[in-house]
């Protein structure tokens, strides 16, 4: 197992820098997920962990060794591919063998460890057939066997789960974490779905043009996000936010609802004029018409089965509340919102940051 290290890491490609530099460190058999946005660089991260691609400047350590030079094939890690990159000529068996085969394993114990790694992963019962004799799931299934059986210090997963359909993400991505959980080993995974991100890691690695916006744990990024940036990227539906005048008693939306903020948190303010306000959705609740409630007309409803999203327009923007089936409104009708406050997010309109 190896912990990995990377200090003042950058990237280039020819004029355009994809990563300006870039510090971080994934402790050992620590499940990381790297999550962003498409072109944020989560995936040339990754790739140059792999050793796939080179490295423009910094230092890249996998345990104790600096691997910037050293080719992939000798840095004792694994790659699942998001479109599985399987033999279709060779069976499960001789896909999953094939790498510790190139390693003149013997065969015996090649045998043992494709069984364990079958029986872990449920397709013990299709070593014999070909790739394209089975589903998108169970191929995915033979890529992660096929790193499984090597024993790598460290797993990498390139968005895995992308080809498959809800269902079967959602059971690949189950098997992933108890797999995990079971391996004990360094694993980094890289998907633009936060829902896989805030389900799987013990840590979630946030990126925007390459930058770090925040590292932390699931629980840490939805409930203190650093930035308005990753408030809106974390959790689903997405936060909802509003243009606010900081006035006597609260905030004043552009509306014109007062809405009074605890004295606690006005302190915060620091004597600006303006914010943001970040609401998720579950802290929207539809309430009377009085002090501190915004009108809105409801545009579009969803029942979700155990609760229900409403979305509406306030000043010319969309929001969507989560409330319960038995308050559901119907299209077309005039509700009013109350915010929970205590639960809101304040950030600072021109650097985005949160005000704590």
């Amino acid at each position: 197992m190896a912990a990995i290290h990377l200090k003042a890491l950058t990237k280039h490609y020819g004029a355009v820098t994809v990563i300006p530099g870039i510090d971080l460190e994934i402790h050992d058999r620590e499940f990381v997920v790297f999550v962003g946005p498409s072109g944020c660089g989560k995936s040339t991260l990754l790739r140059i962990i792999a050793g796939l691609e080179p490295i423009d400047g910094g230092d890249l350590y996998i345990g104790d060794r600096r691997v910037n030079d050293v080719p992939p094939a000798q840095r004792d890690i694994a790659m699942v591919f998001q479109d599985y990159a399987l033999y279709p000529h060779m069976s499960v068996f001789d896909n999953m063998a094939f790498g510790l085969e190139m390693r003149n394993t013997p065969r015996d114990e090649i045998a043992r460890r494709v069984k364990r790694a079958a029986e872990q992963l449920h397709i013990a019962d299709f070593l014999d057939r070909k790739p394209k004799a089975l589903s998108g799931g169970q191929r995915q299934r033979v890529a992660m066997g096929r790193a499984m059986v090597r024993n790598p210090q460290v797993f990498l997963f390139d968005e895995p789960l992308s080809n498959l359909d809800a269902k079967l993400r959602g059971e690949v991505r189950t098997e992933i974490k108890a797999l995990a959980q079971t391996l004990q080993t360094t694993m980094v995974f890289v998907t633009h779905d936060q829902v896989e991100a805030m389900t799987m890691a013990d840590r979630i690695v946030i990126l925007k043009g390459g930058v770090v916006q925040q590292v932390g744990t699931p629980q840490q990024v939805y409930n203190t996000p650093a930035n308005a940036f990753v408030a809106g990227f974390i959790g689903s539906p997405t936060m909802n936010f509003f243009d606010a005048r900081c006035v006597a008693g609260g905030l004043r939306l552009a509306d014109g609802t007062l809405l009074p903020l605890p004295e606690a948190r006005a302190r915060t303010l620091g004597g600006r004029e303006a914010v943001q306000l970040g609401v998720r959705p579950e802290h929207l609740r539809l309430q009377p018409a009085g002090p501190g409630a915004v009108p809105v007309q409801v545009r579009v409803v969803e029942p979700l089965g155990s609760d229900t999203l409403v979305y509406a327009d306030v000043d010319g923007r969309r929001v969507v509340a989560r409330v319960a089936p038995e308050d559901t409104p119907a299209a077309g009708d005039t509700v009013h919102l109350g915010v929970a406050l205590e639960r809101a997010h304040l950030f600072d309109t021109a650097s985005g940051l949160a005000l704590r």
